[in-house]
């Protein structure tokens, strides 16, 4: 591939990848007509890829529906020929960013790609954040319903930022009583 590629795909500038070659940091060839030339060396890979599942419900009582939720993930993956060596299920709103079994699923590098039911299983917001993310890591977000109308997808963003501001004026509300008992605590004991 062309230095510029090289640059483009590392996301670095021009500039930082002709520094790289000039210093002999990269393995290809320059061409007689001045074009540099970088040898593409993926890596063979020896082992299956490293399938995720997850499944989430916004509360417990909803939880038949993480089960079949679940058990549809899997079925998924079995007909596509995908092993999994993780199912992970768990109990939490979509706007709360504080979901521990999603984190570490996340983090975990060794996890190739991550089957959810729709997006805002994974998240009500950013989830083109998280997928371009991952897509840098070499891995991927396979979505199994995604929605094909743009209208429904609108329409979902539109309630989730309504709900989104609702539990945050909520939190807010809840927050200012705090701050109130605490003034008046301390008040109390300065008297």
């Amino acid at each position: 591939m062309k230095l510029s590629e090289y640059a483009r795909r590392n996301n670095i500038t021009y500039r930082t990848a002709q520094n790289h070659w000039y210093k002999g940091l990269l393995d290809g060839k320059q061409l007689a007509t001045g074009t540099i030339v970088i040898f593409d060396k993926k890596p063979v890979r020896n082992t299956p890829l490293q399938v995720a599942t997850y499944a989430r419900v916004s509360s417990s009582q909803n939880k038949s529906n993480l089960i079949t939720q679940q058990s549809r993930l899997i079925d998924y993956a079995n007909a596509k020929g995908y092993k999994t060596a993780i199912n992970v299920k768990e109990i939490g709103s979509g706007l709360n960013e504080d979901r521990p079994k999603l984190n570490k699923l996340l983090n975990d590098k060794d996890i190739d790609i991550i089957l959810v039911e729709h997006k805002d299983r994974l998240t009500r917001f950013g989830f083109k954040y998280i997928e371009q993310l991952m897509e840098m890591q070499g891995r991927k977000i396979e979505v199994i319903n995604n929605v094909e109308d743009d209208k429904d997808d609108l329409i979902q963003d539109f309630v989730s930022i309504i709900t989104s501001f609702c539990a945050r004026i909520y939190g807010q509300r809840r927050n200012k009583r705090k701050t109130e008992k605490l003034i008046k605590e301390l008040g109390a004991k300065g008297n």
